[in-house]
């Protein structure tokens, strides 16, 4: 079995009910989720006038190869009613690859470790959380190390569950 470590993330609709779908398509489509995050909330990075992101971290085992892991969560994204507009753009779900095994993959599709993981704290907080001593294949640090150095100053704030009504 290959294990993985996954983002997921959103900022449009229903955040916490569009997570927990992702969540449950994964484990159903693409591997049993053995261990997820909190949730974050994050201001947006990239186009910053949109609403926040909540982001969780999950931690798979999964029988699919890398390619595969990545159709399958670009049809989850789909089902759940992802659509492509703009790079950065507001979403519903974004499901990203962070980790594959100890893998470093780069095809057109397909980047492993994920090349910006490092400078994002919304991807490297909720990944301490879950697998702080994960190598990063690339820069032989761990996530631990990897949060420390960051150089990201948009603060990801652990999500209290009593402001899901807001």
């Amino acid at each position: 079995m290959n294990k993985a470590i996954l983002l997921i993330g959103g900022n449009l609709g229903n955040r916490t009910e569009n997570l927990q779908q992702a969540v449950m398509q994964i484990d159903k489509r693409a591997g049993k989720v053995e261990k997820k995050s909190g949730l974050y909330e994050t201001a947006a990075w990239g186009h910053v006038q949109q609403p926040d992101y909540l982001n969780q971290a999950l931690q798979i085992s999964t029988a699919l190869e890398a390619e595969e892991l990545l159709e399958t969560v670009l049809d989850i994204e789909r089902q759940l009613g992802r659509v492509r507009q703009q790079k950065w753009g507001a979403r519903v779900i974004d499901i990203d690859i962070i980790f594959f095994n100890d893998a470093v993959i780069d095809l057109p599709n397909l980047k492993v470790p994920h090349p910006q993981m490092a400078n994002r704290q919304f991807v490297l907080v909720p990944l301490a959380e879950i697998s702080p001593d994960w190598i990063h294949p690339v820069l032989h640090k761990d996530v631990s190390a990897l949060l420390a150095a960051c150089p990201d100053t948009l603060p990801a704030h652990k999500y209290q569950l009593q402001e899901q009504g807001r």
